[in-house]
């Protein structure tokens, strides 16, 4: 049943006025099947600071979901967050069809004065709220569990500030969270997390907004190393509880257990979780405001890296295409939420400022070198070249049909191309100025 919370936003608010320098960590369990969903609240938390944007306009990006503030009585919307989520992907499966299964969800929210209705809505793929959740939160009560040092050790690899103190109100915190490796491999953590950084901020528009980002590596220590391998009989004991297989999908490394990687993160202040698996395994994956995994030792690491980062942090779609058929993700009908895709129903509201005069729409491809078989610098230029000609090119989204993307190549599309498109690039500043508030 869909709650009854009114929605006003209110765009000139004083975080001061309405939130503590605290942590609000939200725990939720969200379930059902393709034919019906629902959320149920677990349990709230609090933690000693907070690492989290202190704009309280809406978020730029839509999401599969949403958990708003409310000053209750009123509607005021006094904070919103918007993300995706695993159990989301997984309706697109054929299991869906015909099991009803259960998935986490944590959320930190900055922590309230005074008592606040939070509303959580999840969407369909049409944009049409399909399960909400609407419930109190006193700040006062004495059920809402603290949290702190978990006795986890933690260090920071990099923080925009300079120095070894990091600027938690001006900075995007982005934690990197230790999988399979154990005790006795944890240097070799810190030296993988710095490649993580450098891989980072190897790529524009990265590179130009390092200033605005902290990093902490957080050494969570694992009993047995390396990644569980469903498929090869292979069970790890590790922290986080990654494992390939995914949906059945050999290549997507992914985790079930939020409310447990949001303990084992209780030590530090953050906003965005990367989970970083010691495996020399191609996988990973990325997922809106919600988590990152990806694998330290595999020779595509730097690409995979960034492009699974530009899902999580930006909420940039796959601009590949693998089926002719309808993708149910993406129906014809509905604008994708996502910056750098669109079905074409509302053009306007992505890239159409960018597109060259005179460009057709779709756009035709032209030849470029075959990515796989580049033998000169010449080649590579060239197909680096295409990822900044902005158009609208037919194949995204899964989809060779239907759905459109802006550059013929581009990071969200191929490893072999080292940059983001012009639209993409624009997107992940669009994020960073909302979050840091510059």
């Amino acid at each position: 049943m869909l709650g009854t919370c009114m929605l006003i936003t209110v765009q000139a608010q004083v975080f001061d006025e309405c939130f503590e320098n605290r942590t609000l960590r939200l725990d939720y369990i969200f379930a059902g099947d393709k034919h019906g969903q629902e959320v149920f609240f677990e349990q709230a938390y609090v933690t000693p600071q907070w690492a989290g944007r202190r704009n309280l306009e809406n978020p730029p990006l839509a999401g599969n979901g949403q958990i708003v503030m409310l000053r209750p009585g009123t509607g005021e919307v006094l904070y919103k967050h918007t993300f995706s989520t695993l159990f989301q992907e997984w309706l697109a499966t054929e299991e869906a069809r015909h099991v009803r299964r259960a998935f986490q969800a944590s959320f930190n929210l900055p922590f309230p004065r005074q008592q606040v209705d939070v509303e959580v809505t999840l969407f369909d793929f049409h944009h049409n709220p399909v399960a909400t959740l609407c419930h109190a939160i006193d700040p006062q009560d004495i059920l809402i569990h603290p949290q702190g040092d978990n006795g986890i050790p933690y260090r920071y690899v990099w923080t925009g500030a300079g120095g070894s103190v990091p600027d938690l109100e001006g900075c995007v915190d982005l934690a990197i969270l230790a999988e399979g490796y154990t005790e006795a491999q944890m240097e070799k953590f810190y030296v993988d997390c710095q490649r993580v950084v450098d891989a980072l901020f190897f790529h524009e528009p990265f590179s130009s907004l390092k200033e605005r980002f902290n990093v902490v590596a957080v050494a969570s220590p694992s009993l047995d190393s390396g990644a569980s391998i469903p498929h090869a009989g292979q069970w790890r004991r590790t922290p986080a509880g990654t494992h390939y297989d995914t949906f059945y999908s050999d290549r997507y490394l992914m985790s079930q257990q939020m409310h447990h990687i949001y303990d084992l993160l209780s030590g530090v202040p953050f906003e965005h979780v990367i989970v970083l698996v010691n495996s020399d395994t191609y996988g990973g994956g990325g997922i809106y405001n919600q988590i990152m995994v990806s694998t330290s030792d595999h020779p595509t690491f730097r690409q995979v890296f960034v492009h699974e980062f530009g899902h999580a942090y930006a909420g940039l779609g796959d601009e590949y295409a693998y089926t002719n058929d309808p993708e149910s993700m993406y129906p014809n009908d509905t604008e994708p939420w996502e910056p750098n895709l669109t079905t074409l129903v509302d053009f306007k509201s992505k890239w159409a400022d960018m597109v060259p005069e005179g460009t057709p729409i779709p756009t035709p491809s032209v030849e470029l070198p075959d990515y796989r078989h580049i033998r000169t610098s010449e080649e590579q230029c060239q197909l680096n070249a295409a990822t900044q000609r902005v158009g609208v090119f037919e194949g995204g989204g899964y989809q060779s049909h239907g759905v459109y993307r802006p550059a013929q190549e581009c990071r969200m599309k191929i490893n072999e191309v080292e940059d983001f498109c012009p639209v993409c690039s624009r997107a992940i500043r669009r994020i960073t100025e909302f979050y840091t508030g510059k």
